[in-house]
């Protein structure tokens, strides 16, 4: 089979590029021109496309906007020809099978398949859920049992604090009849004090006893229907369950060697142990697959966001984007052996050969002027770092030395503390936000706003790690307060004075749609890749730990 049916032929003269030595490691990577010139065809494919699809991207259109993720994979056909490949993540127009778009690796949707058929099972017993939940009777008695229980609940109270009253006459009493009464009218007293307090037991007794029965006679009533609840409830999870876990193992992955795995078995050798939901679903995953089973040699790769952003990642319309960590490199991980890739330039250290300035020092501090692409602690495959050459410098100084952190890209003042006292009473100083900081960064583009506020929540997108998303429902409040210092060659200077302190606060307050949609410069994780990232930490303002006086540094950037 020389050119399957989703091949591609390139429209443009392509003789004049060369091949790239090794595949793409699709988790950090500049886009080959290969993959950037079929990026470029399959978007004006997209864009010429009459789509029953809403991207958001014009006014008027119907439906939800979602924009989508697509890819191609550069391929050589058995006949020696270079084409490519061209997938979308997920379902679009809620189908998987478009014109020149492989197809999933496993098609649920296919009419007769055993998802559509679990599917249809599970969705039966949903509507029998909702009859039962819907009926008027069980609905009345819900309610009457609610009423009666608030009822009972406050009647018992009121009777409570009668009680507490009652004793506390009988407690007077007692001590009344103690100081004015002769013995044998105290114990007279004290028998018939008891009396009334076990009369007043015996009586609350008797209330919770009468309410109960009230209350059981109504949930004697809605025992068929929440018997049959609980009993579709656990079909439901249970049938749920089983087709996830078939699902699971009909979704198999071939590699460059020809083997296929389960993808419940590539996930059992990770920490998720399961598949997380639209795993195998991105586009990559299908890229790989196709060409592997059709006998296409992939060449190069790229993925690259059209549409309108989502709600909490930042996403740009064109915009070149790596696989993510949590769904893809598992997959990949098993697609891509037996294939030359790329060495993953992050385990590579860019910081190796940059100085540390000293900007102060006394005997309990010492602060620094940390250079871009310098760790500031040591990492997972890279121990060089701000922290390690301290801890080299001063062998004797005590305690986890740095107070705070830069990303590895940014560049700016970092305190360090000698002594666990004075990390302990600077460490407090950032915990209660009494540290004064400011950031300066340039920006990709012309900001229109002058100064403002930033108030967007944040989280970690546990699905590809170390990106941060905007999370509204369980995200930790983040707040940024910008100030636009200068505009020159397509560009934005800007002051940025973090209120809060979260990962990546920063750069995701900057890039995201709802921010200033504007990605710092240099950005890998949020915009795009440059010379370096050009945040930097300017002006640091703290009170000595042990003088108590204030203290205020500052470090121009380079840039």
């Amino acid at each position: 089979m020389h050119n399957p049916s989703k091949f591609i032929s390139f429209q443009e003269d392509i003789s004049k590029y060369p091949l790239p030595d090794k595949f793409t490691y699709p988790f950090y990577y500049q886009p080959h021109p290969l993959a950037v010139l079929a990026s470029k065809e399959l978007q004006t494919i997209i864009k010429n496309k009459n789509w029953e699809h809403n991207f958001g991207l014009a006014q008027n259109v119907k439906g939800l906007e979602i924009g989508k993720m697509f890819g191609v994979l550069v391929v050589k056909n058995t006949a020696g020809e270079l084409g490519y490949l061209a997938a979308f993540s997920g379902k679009l127009a809620n189908t998987n099978h478009h014109k020149y778009f492989v197809p999933p690796v496993f098609d649920m949707l296919t009419d007769g398949s055993f998802f559509l058929e679990g599917e249809e099972k599970i969705n039966a017993i949903n509507t029998r859920i909702s009859e039962i939940e819907e009926n008027t009777s069980f609905q009345k008695l819900n309610a009457e049992l609610t009423n009666l229980k608030n009822t009972c609940a406050i009647e018992e109270e009121q009777f409570r604090e009668k009680m507490r009253k009652a004793k506390a006459e009988r407690k007077s009493k007692r001590s009344e009849g103690q100081k004015n009464l002769n013995l044998k009218e105290y114990e007279s007293l004290k028998v018939s004090l008891a009396k009334e307090s076990v009369a007043y037991k015996n009586s609350l007794n008797d209330l919770k006893k009468k309410n109960q029965q009230a209350i059981s006679k109504i949930e004697k009533q809605l025992t068929t229907y929440n018997t049959e609840l609980q009993q579709l409830l656990s079909k439901r999870k249970q049938d749920s369950s089983t087709l996830q876990a078939k699902l699971f193992k009909a979704y198999t992955f071939l590699n460059a060697k020809g083997e296929r795995k389960a993808l419940l078995d590539i996930f059992q050798e990770t920490a998720f142990k399961k598949p997380p939901a639209g795993a195998g679903e991105c586009a990559a995953p299908k890229l790989l697959h196709y060409a592997f089973k059709n006998r296409l040699k992939p060449i190069a790769m790229a993925e690259f966001w059209w549409g309108a952003p989502p709600g909490t990642e930042i996403r740009k319309h064109k915009q070149y984007y790596p696989a993510c960590l949590g769904k893809c490199k598992p997959i990949l991980s098993h697609m891509l052996k037996g294939m030359q890739v790329d060495e993953n330039p992050l385990l590579k250290n860019p910081g190796a050969n940059k100085t540390i300035k000293t900007i102060y020092e006394d005997e309990f501090i010492l602060v620094v002027n940390k250079p871009h692409d310098l760790l500031s602690v040591p990492g997972k495959e890279i121990y060089d770092s701000v922290y390690a050459r301290i801890k080299k410098q001063y062998p004797d100084a005590k305690g986890p030395l740095l107070i705070h952190r830069l990303d590895m890209s940014t560049s700016g003042l970092l305190i360090i503390a000698k002594d666990l006292e004075s990390h302990k009473k600077l460490q407090e100083q950032f915990i209660k936000r009494k540290v004064k900081k400011s950031y300066t960064a340039l920006l990709d583009g012309y900001l229109k706003t002058t100064e403002g506020i930033i108030d967007l929540p944040l989280a970690m997108d546990v699905l590809d790690r170390p990106r941060q998303k905007v999370d509204f429902e369980n995200g930790k409040s983040a707040r940024t307060t910008y100030k636009v210092i200068e505009r020159k060659k397509g560009k934005t200077r800007i002051e940025l004075t973090p209120v809060t302190g979260r990962t990546h606060q920063l750069r995701v307050h900057c890039a995201h749609s709802k921010g200033l949609n504007m990605p710092i410069l240099g950005d890998d994780l949020y915009g795009n890749l440059a010379d370096r990232l050009y945040l930097h930490a300017t002006t640091l303002e703290i009170v000595h730990p042990q003088h108590n006086t204030t203290l205020f540094f500052e470090a121009p950037p380079s840039f």
